[in-house]
Parts: C-alpha cells; structure tokens; sequence
C-alpha cells in the first residue's frame, strides 16, 4: 500500500479523499500544527524527512481577501512553500499531486470553457499565486498532477465541514430564511466533491500533465442558485415563496465586465474520471445526503 502524505489533512476535501479511500492508501496526514508554511526553512526541514511515497498537495490559503491584502505572506504559503515541496518530491522521485485553481481564469475577457492549453489570466492574488506553482510544476517536473478545481460543493458530515459552496450558501440562506444576493454576472463550474473522493484511485494514477476537474455549467451563479432552490422545492423542503425571499440577484456585482471562467474537462473524461453537469451533480448530492 502506498504512502500518500496529505497536506491540509483537516480541510473538506482532503477528508473526503482519506475517509472513501482509507483501503487503498496508508494516509499519512499533515497539518498546520506539523510545520510552519511562511518557513522556507521549516518546510524544508520537515518534507525531507517525511516517509512517503505520493505527495497530494491541498494546503493553501484560498482566502481571497487575506491574498488581497497580504499579497507577501500568502504568496510564502500558497506559492513558495509549494514549490519548494514540489522541488523535494522531484528530489525524492515522488509523484506530487497538486491543487490549483479556475481562478488562474478569472481575468479572462473571451467567454469559456478553457482547455487546459489556454493561457492563464487572473485578476486576484489567489489565481496568479496558484498559477505561478501551476507553471512551475509544468516546466521542471516529470512525475506530477496538477488538478484545477472548479467551485466544489458538498454536504456537511461527522467531522467533515464543507469548505464555503453553492449549495451550503443556498441551504444557509433557506435555513435562516435571510435574503441572499447571488451573483448574475458570473459563469463558473460547480461540482460535487464526491467526484474526486471516488475516484481518487484512479486519478492519482493519471499520466503526467495539466487536467481540469469540473462538472459542466451553463448556468450564471445566480441561476445555479434559483436551481437548488427549485430543487429543494420538489423534494419538500421549502416553499417557492422562500425561495423568492432569500435567493435575490446580484446584478452589480462585475456588471463592467461578466466574468466567465469556466473550465473544459473533456481531458479528464477521455482519461476516465466521470464528472456530470452542475445539475446532475445537485440532483447526485441532494439524493446522497436523503434530501431527494
């Protein structure tokens, strides 16, 4: 069984990947209370000697107001640690396993879906921190991954908090009956992190390269909203009159330019990895989690 060191052990998508494939990887977990990610030094000094055999590579502050407004600091962790982790596992002849983003897409002025050959553009710290790591990884490693996620969603679980999505902000705004803008300007992809837990397996034994991960949408965030909304609706668990209410457009919000960032994962679907549309992956968790 292969040893697999996971950073951000503690965070929703890691523990999706370690709770559905404890059988077939001996996890070995890291988290902030292991080592200090604005150390070089320490990042050094702790991967050396840390027994593995794949690296997955989820650690990051994805914050975009913190990477807005310490531009210095996150760049230490979500760039330059991991690309001294990433010189490490190249050292070692390990395959690293990393998570970039579909904000390395965010400043794109033609509409999507991208392939992974397009040239990336971003407008926030965040994307061009993970694009940097992104390129990086392309130019000098032999054994890597790097996965670009789309949006994930889920449904919170013992012990497992999802990271912010749309369907927790849908739920959050229906549970606390509070009007909820939304916004109307923007295309993105939205996927179920199930996906990626599943088929974890299979995709760490990927060839080498670039691979997109993202259920296909051709709904603006607002609408994607109005969608579980009506979902919800049918499965009886609020009213349309709610949904009304508390799911509101946000029609300022990137009005001077519509933002759409969209992701093609016609790459990792010819590979073997099943991802669906941004609907059937609502319908998918919503029927999980008994809500269907």
């Amino acid at each position: 069984m292969k040893r697999l060191a996971i950073t951000g052990a503690n965070g929703y998508l890691a523990s999706l990947v370690q709770m559905y494939n404890k059988d077939r990887f001996e996890f070995v977990r890291v988290s902030r209370k292991n080592v200090d990610y604005t150390d070089l030094g320490s990042v050094r000094s702790y991967f050396e000697n840390l027994d593995f055999d794949i690296m997955f590579h989820t650690a990051a502050n994805a914050t975009t107001a913190d990477c807005e407004n310490d531009p210095e600091g996150t760049h230490r962790v979500n760039c330059d640690a991991a690309i001294e982790i990433a010189r490490i596992c190249k050292e070692r002849g390990c395959r690293m396993i990393f998570i970039s983003t579909e904000q390395i897409f965010n400043g794109k002025t033609e509409p999507g879906p991208f392939a992974e050959d397009a040239e990336p553009a971003s407008v926030t710290n965040y994307g061009m921190q993970k694009a940097e790591v992104d390129s990086w990884m392309q130019q000098n490693m032999e054994d890597y991954l790097v996965l670009r996620f789309s949006w994930m969603f889920g449904m919170p679980m013992p012990h497992v908090k999802p990271s912010p999505g749309i369907m927790g902000n849908v739920i959050k705004a229906l549970r606390t009956d509070t009007p909820t803008l939304f916004t109307v300007n923007e295309k993105r992809c939205m996927t179920y992190a199930q996906h990626l837990a599943d088929q974890f397996a299979a995709i760490s034994e990927l060839p080498n390269g670039v691979y997109h991960f993202a259920s296909q949408n051709e709904l603006s965030t607002y609408e994607a909203a109005k969608l579980i909304g009506s979902k919800l609706i049918e499965a009886g668990i609020t009213t349309p009159e709610q949904v009304e209410r508390c799911i509101l457009p946000n029609t300022e919000r990137y009005a001077d330019r519509f933002r759409d960032f969209r992701m093609d994962a016609t790459k990792i679907k010819q590979a073997g990895i099943e991802l669906g549309t941004f609907e059937s992956d609502v319908d998918r968790c919503l029927a999980d989690f008994g809500w269907k």
